[in-house]
């Protein structure tokens, strides 16, 4: 999905590693210049990845502070590449 947020084009997406989904964003200004913001959060569905990727990317633009993901992941799980998401109440 791409956005336009201050003259800023933001490509958002959302990986699938398993039953979960890893919100990523891409930034290209108006000079050319791009940049990759990585791996934001971890999502149960790929709209709200994606959303909170487009939200994180319009901070990064306006120079505020992103949103905190609403759970982090800390350690690959034991059965293969699934990721194991924990609650943070930082």
């Amino acid at each position: 999905m791409i956005s336009y947020h201050n003259g800023a084009a933001i490509q958002a997406s959302a990986i699938r590693v398993g039953n979960l989904f890893i919100a990523r964003a891409s930034i290209l200004e108006e000079d050319g210049e791009s940049t990759s913001l990585g791996d934001l959060g971890v999502f149960a569905n790929r709209e709200g990845a994606c959303q909170f990727a487009v939200r994180c990317a319009a901070a990064f633009i306006d120079g505020d502070i992103m949103p905190l993901p609403p759970c982090r992941v800390t350690a690959a799980s034991i059965s293969g590449n699934a990721l194991r998401p924990t609650r943070s109440n930082r």
